[in-house]
């Protein structure tokens, strides 16, 4: 059964997520919105997107862009969890899951590292 929560309360998990990142790896975020949305309109299941220019994309012509944004799809997140405990680890892995794409760490190399 999907666990219930407020906005408000998964908003405050998205935010603890995005407060665990290391200073130094935090320092590298550059131009970055982080939003929740409850589903992704095309894949209901899908639980973060990354949609931008990785860091290690960018070139001199990236100045003056809009910002890369990353989505947190809270009601796709609580249908897959049980326990509060598990939404609390489901979102810092998807956040770290989206922040490693903007850092142009691909899906194939999070598999590896063990945060797929």
């Amino acid at each position: 059964m999907p666990v219930r929560m407020s906005s408000q309360r998964f908003d405050e998990l998205v935010s603890d997520a995005l407060d665990r990142i290391p200073p130094e790896l935090a320092a590298g975020i550059d131009n970055v919105v982080v939003l929740v949305e409850a589903r992704h309109p095309e894949e209901p299941d899908l639980l973060g997107l990354y949609e931008g220019i990785a860091l290690t994309e960018r070139d001199h012509t990236y100045a003056g862009s809009l910002p890369d944004t990353i989505t947190i799809y809270r009601d796709a997140l609580l249908d897959i969890c049980e326990t509060d405990e598990q939404v609390v680890e489901e979102v810092a892995i998807t956040v770290i899951h989206e922040i490693a794409h903007h850092f142009g760490i691909d899906d194939d190399r999070l598999h590896e590292l063990g945060w797929a």
